[in-house]
């Protein structure tokens, strides 16, 4: 039989003792038995330096006790550990924190679609605190919704579906309705009114309405409830986002805007809204857009990046909204506007819902809404052009040597006459950028808390300013 080296040299090792004299025996076994009972060298404790030069206590720490049992503090692993023997038999599930089942999809409920990360979510109606206030018999006292009333509408097209008068009238979705009610929106705008079922019933859309008529509820809200509604969408893997729906914005300002408004509608509702905009780093949206994205806020100079990046792509639009359009055209932003519509795998007019807002109805608008919109109902609120009948407009001749003093009553007058307790918000235009840094000084050493805005302000210090306010 063969036989390894390790085998051999053991039984080498065992001859030679065998052979040994005894007394060479005896004073090996006594070597091995003195060996045994001296104790083993224990490894110095470590001493931290500030408590070095104290003299060393004499009295030894108490070993360990053998009977305590080990106990882990440690949360979700108290209990035994997984998949062994307890009281009542074998349980797989013992050791996990909370024990029980596991829901379908993966551990804390994370179920594949929309679902995903809904427990993760940061709620944006709550405070500083983390508390979010009640949504019942309260009215959002910063819109006074009886003014709305007299404000004529009027729709053309064919087949124009009715107004309604509330919200309860319409059938947005039970996560949406909630969202409703947590804004504290009590009745739709004229806009909301006409615009909300015109394009729940999928109609496209052209509306002139001014500023501050509640235009970004009246496209987010049929938009939300529209993908909420729709069957689930198969999408492509990789590192290229496929929104469903695009808002195209002139502005950051506004694009962060319409982000963080359309965040409060669809909180809770699994509909994931990102926004991407110029001036800042494209690092960060990037890893948004990687996240998942239903709704998409864009200025069209970063949409153009992205799109060429091949990051996005609009192959699935089932929703085009472009907001403030005939800005969009002042600033020059129709070359990239057409781009992003007609040449960049769109869905064609027809196949998908396109609403347009603007402010006025010039031709180049009218030639978007030709070119854009399909069989679309043009709705009108209020007169068009003109800045809404809630804004009082005053002009008063100041020499150039009181305007300081004047600023300073007016500011007096707003701080006695808060609003439901709360502090108003003031908005100075000055000339020159020095002037503004001058007068925000100037307010800040007279008591009133100020900042300003302007170009040699870096974007991070401008969203910051506007996030403040």
């Amino acid at each position: 039989m063969t036989t390894s080296w390790a085998d051999s040299v053991a039984a080498s090792e065992e001859e030679a003792v065998a052979a040994a004299p005894a007394p060479a025996a005896a004073a090996a076994a006594k070597f091995s038995s003195d060996q045994a009972s001296q104790p083993r060298p224990t490894r110095r404790t470590y001493v931290p330096p500030h408590l070095r030069s104290r003299p060393q206590s004499s009295v030894a720490p108490a070993p360990p006790s053998a009977a305590a049992p080990a106990v882990n503090d440690r949360s979700g692993y108290g209990g035994p550990p997984a998949g062994s023997w307890s009281t009542g038999g074998f349980r797989p599930d013992a050791g996990r924190s909370g024990g029980g089942h596991v829901p379908a999809g993966g551990r804390n409920g994370r179920g594949g679609g929309r679902d995903r990360g809904r427990d993760r979510e940061v709620n944006p109606f709550a405070d500083k605190d983390g508390l979010e206030q009640g949504i019942v018999g309260q009215e959002n006292a910063a819109i006074n919704f009886d003014a709305y009333e007299d404000i004529p509408v009027e729709a053309t097209g064919n087949n124009v579906p009715p107004p309604a008068a509330t919200f309860a009238d319409i059938d947005l979705g039970e996560a949406l309705n909630l969202n409703i009610q947590r804004c504290k929106y009590v009745k739709p705008t004229p806009i909301q009114r006409h615009a909300i079922p015109i394009s729940l019933a999928g109609r496209d859309l052209m509306a002139c309405a001014q500023t501050g008529s509640g235009k970004t509820a009246a496209f987010c809200f049929p938009i939300i409830s529209g993908i909420m509604r729709g069957r689930y969408v198969q999408r492509p893997r990789g590192r290229t986002a496929y929104p469903l729906a695009l808002i195209l914005s002139p502005t950051r300002e506004l694009s962060i805007q319409i982000h963080e408004e359309a965040r409060k509608f669809s909180y809770q509702t699994g509909v994931k809204v990102v926004v991407a905009y110029g001036g800042a780093p494209i690092n960060q949206q990037l890893r948004e857009l990687e996240r998942g994205v239903d709704i998409l806020v864009a200025t069209p100079g970063r949409l153009v990046d992205l799109l060429e990046r091949a990051r996005v792509s609009l192959q699935i639009i089932k929703y085009l909204a472009l907001d403030e359009a005939d800005r969009m055209l002042d600033m020059g932003f129709e070359p990239q506007i057409r781009k992003i519509v007609e040449q960049t795998g769109m869905p064609p007019c027809g196949l998908r819902q396109t609403m347009l807002f603007s402010a006025t109805f010039p031709k180049e608008i009218q030639r978007l809404a030709s070119d854009f919109l399909s069989n679309y109902i043009y709705l009108t609120v209020g007169r068009v052009g003109s800045s809404t009948d809630l804004i009082v407009q005053r002009v008063e001749l100041v020499r150039e040597s009181d305007k300081r003093s004047h600023l300073m009553d007016l500011l007096h007058a707003q701080r006695e006459n808060g609003f439901h307790g709360k502090q108003a918000l003031t908005l100075v235009f000055v000339e020159t950028k020095r002037g503004a840094d001058s007068l925000e000084n100037w307010l800040y050493t007279n008591g009133f808390p100020a900042t300003s805005i302007h170009g040699d302000r870096s974007q991070q210090v401008s969203c910051l300013v506007l996030f403040v306010l």
